[in-house]
């Protein structure tokens, strides 16, 4: 199951330059993964300074 970024987001853009694969965005009120690009690795989870991401 891909990782998902949940509204604690605080759109500090950490994550997108972590994801190895390229499957995060800057989306309206919070950057966005592609389910279907994303390969689970944990990347953007370890980076994010306020947690928002789950997996």
């Amino acid at each position: 199951m891909a990782h998902v970024i949940t509204d604690a987001c605080i759109k500090c853009g950490t994550c997108e330059g972590e994801c190895p694969v390229s499957a995060i965005s800057e989306g309206d009120a919070t950057y966005v993964i592609d389910a279907d690009t994303c390969i689970d690795c944990g990347a953007c989870a370890a980076s994010c300074p306020v947690s928002a991401i789950e997996g």
